[in-house]
């Protein structure tokens, strides 16, 4: 927790669950993505946290931003980015939408099929498209998989396809898994990109850019390597699958670039146990859960650091679970969490690197609850 949000929350009522994100911590982590990879351009991925206030800090100190639909186009033009600064790298589109995008100035889009690269081409005619490719998430908490992107295989013959149609072939995209943990993971997936690259040089058609997708960690409960660790190895696998024609490049972070620099500041609401037994374990149930932004416990992939102002006494195995009437919105139950046995109802609990997909997350009234409240400092 960083001195200047300890002070807000200090100096705060509590009334109900609040997410505070320090625009200290993210100029730093911009700072450092652009110092470990500085000739790779940042896309910031908004859907990680589409604050305003942290749009216009990230477009002051440069960034361009990848977005999922119009209303993310819109916050980024609305921060201060040109479209020339702005992908819209969902491969999922409705026709209009990809119209409105071109009308307000986007030239760079994602597709992984021709059926995409087919929309395209009616409304955007003569734009540049990337295509996603499917690549080995190993090691990563918050897998991507499957539902985006094709075999490289089929990525040429998309690639190829755009071209006849009139489109710019641009480039080739991939994303390793969120919060990844490994920065080797990169290179199969750079080896797959220069594959399509030299195949497509072949048939006359010369590409550009690789986009190296997000994946980016931030510090949970597991330590991570620095994100100068993933410049090097990065730029490694690109000289060696690339060799001295290095292409443009561009990263997407997210997590990586927001996830340290928030946490929420929940209550307990209910401390009970569901037997008498004396290993029963106690349930600890606060006022934000699955729906009011903490979706990304499903499966308990990802493990928040929680902190209490009773740490430091005796610990005990807990259930945690959120506030609604739905048996899903429980946090953490297979690998229990261990909380101070004198912890009580009314006891607040900080919620650790919570500043990426979790108001984004947040159920707009789900049981009546609103949704999560976001402070910017």
């Amino acid at each position: 927790m960083t001195e200047r949000i300890q002070n807000f929350l200090a100096s705060r009522r509590h009334d109900g669950p609040c997410l505070v994100v320090d625009l200290d911590v993210v100029r730093e982590n911009y700072n450092a993505f652009a110092k470990a990879l500085p000739d790779t351009r940042v896309f910031y991925a908004v859907k990680a946290n589409p604050e305003p206030k942290v749009l216009k800090l990230l477009a002051d100190l440069g960034s361009c931003f990848d977005t999922a639909s119009v209303v993310e186009i819109k916050l980024a033009l609305e921060a201060g980015a040109t479209a020339d600064r702005i992908s819209f790298g969902n491969t999922i589109k409705k026709e209009r939408d990809i119209a409105t995008a071109r009308a307000l100035g986007v030239d760079l889009y994602a597709v992984d099929c021709k059926e995409e690269v087919e929309k395209i081409a009616r409304v955007a005619p003569g734009a540049r498209v990337f295509a996603r490719i499917l690549c080995d998430g190993s090691g990563a908490e918050w897998p991507l998989s499957r539902k985006f992107g094709c075999v490289p295989e089929m990525a040429i013959d998309v690639l190829e396809h755009a071209h006849r149609l009139g489109l710019v072939a641009h480039g080739v995209s991939f994303h390793v898994g969120s919060q990844q943990r490994d920065p080797a993971m990169w290179d199969g997936a750079l080896a797959s990109a220069a594959m399509i690259f030299h195949t497509l040089a072949d048939r006359g058609i010369q590409l550009a850019m690789v986009n190296l997708g997000g994946g980016f960690p931030t510090r949970y409960l597991k330590e991570i390597p620095g994100v100068e660790s993933y410049g090097s190895a990065i730029f490694n696998a690109l000289r060696k699958h690339f060799g001295n024609q290095l292409p443009e490049t561009i990263i997407e972070p997210g997590r990586g670039m927001v996830g340290n620099a928030g946490i929420i500041r929940s209550e307990v609401v209910l401390i009970s146990k569901k037997s008498d037994a004396e290993d029963d374990a106690r349930w600890v149930y606060l006022d934000i859960g699955k729906f009011g932004g903490l979706a990304e416990t499903m499966d308990e992939a990802i493990r928040y650091p929680i902190k209490t102002a009773r740490d430091g006494s005796a610990m005990v195995p807990c259930v945690l679970a959120g506030p609604t009437c739905d048996s899903a919105d429980v946090l953490y139950e297979k690998d229990p969490y261990f909380l101070p046995v004198s912890l009580e109802i009314g006891d607040l609990v900080l919620i650790e690197a919570t500043g990426a997909y979790t108001t984004t997350y947040s159920a707009v009234a789900f049981n009546g609850f609103p949704p999560l409240e976001t402070i910017v400092i």
